[in-house]
């Protein structure tokens, strides 16, 4: 049994549904908290080392209204602690410990399906946001309801907070035509660090979130974009944290199907062969124009042709795997590497 802070009416018990498994028991509050204006979902696994620094960050932001949720994967070093210290001093803060570690998939959904506001945004416990940040993209938001998503750009820190080098995405997301949107994060996108803008949490709502697989960040990035446009502010006010325990450093196949969901470690997947299927299905299930939908499968069967080294590659590693596997009981040697 999970314990979690109180967030609704009445003075009765209830439970809440975790990841489709295990459940919290909430206590609710006599009075009904008011909703805020943004929702910050933290979802972290042992992230002692840097938390306290992405939560000052957090909470220093210039733009007040927002309800701070922190999952807590079943952390085994310091961060319960950090975490509860935390929000003893903070109100705006909502901590729930999971039972046990589910993987960031099922935890970064589990933030965003908990919280309130009608605007969200993920956190990493390592990275830092300039204190502006949230205000300027309420402000976009707010003022454009054709926008989306709203992020600012990149820079990219080392251990010490120390800025390394800028990161540019050179992506063309502004255009009102879902195609261009697309075709142009089909062939740009590399790192996906425009997930952590702030996102509007009714288009949200209609993707199916962060997927238990490989590359589902840049897959739900591509979905939305097909929901509307993205905005980026001018000004360097992400900054994405590199070192040697992030999830982003160690790039083989074990290590990032470890990360997303530890139940499917060790097991053969095709990652860019599910890429280009769930880019299709989001084609096909985002409501856009027919001609469009055509428009877009051509440039994704395109994609296909063009990479067609790298997709037949991934299936004869995958075959190898499988037949070493089958009959001789082993996993061939070396790591295969993720690929953008």
């Amino acid at each position: 049994m999970i314990l979690c802070p109180a967030r609704a009416a009445g003075s009765v018990s209830f439970l809440i549904s975790v990841f489709g498994g295990g459940y919290i028991l909430c206590s609710a509050n006599s009075k009904k908290s008011r909703t805020p204006a943004v929702s910050i979902g933290l979802p972290v696994f042992n992230g002692e080392t840097y938390l306290s620094q992405a939560l000052d960050s957090l909470l220093g932001q210039t733009f007040p209204d927002f309800e701070l949720i922190i999952s807590d994967n079943a952390s085994t070093d310091g961060t319960e602690q950090i975490c509860r210290e935390y929000q003893g001093k903070d109100p705006r803060i909502i901590y729930h410990r999971q039972s046990e570690n589910k993987g960031a998939a099922a935890n970064y959904n589990y933030v965003f399906q908990v919280s309130r506001a009608r605007y969200f945004k993920w956190a990493a416990a390592d990275d830092l946001c300039g204190p502006e940040m949230l205000e300027q993209c309420v402000t976009i938001l707010d003022s454009h309801p054709d926008i989306v998503l709203c992020y600012p750009k990149t820079s990219i820190i080392d251990e010490r907070g120390h800025v390394i080098r800028a990161y540019d995405d050179q992506w063309k997301l502004s255009s009102p035509e879902p195609t261009e949107r697309f075709c142009s994060l089909l062939r740009q996108l590399q790192e996906c660090n425009a997930v952590f803008g702030l996102i509007r949490s009714d288009v949200l709502t209609r993707t199916p979130l962060i997927g238990n697989y490989i590359h589902s960040d840049s897959c739900l990035l591509v979905e939305l974009s097909l929901h509307g446009r993205f905005h980026e502010l001018p000004e360097r006010s992400f900054y994405r944290r590199e070192h040697p325990e992030a999830s982003s450093v160690d790039r083989s196949i074990d290590k990032q199907l470890e990360f997303f969901d530890p139940a499917l470690l060790n097991k053969i997947v095709l990652q860019q062969w599910r890429r280009l299927w769930e880019s299709l299905r989001s084609v096909w299930r985002v409501p856009i124009a027919l001609q469009s939908r055509i428009a877009l499968s051509g440039q994704l069967a395109l994609f296909l042709v063009r990479r067609r080294r790298m997709f037949l590659k991934e299936l004869v590693y995958a075959g190898r795997k499988l037949v070493r596997r089958t009959f001789l009981g082993v996993a061939p040697a070396g790591k295969e590497r993720v690929e953008r």
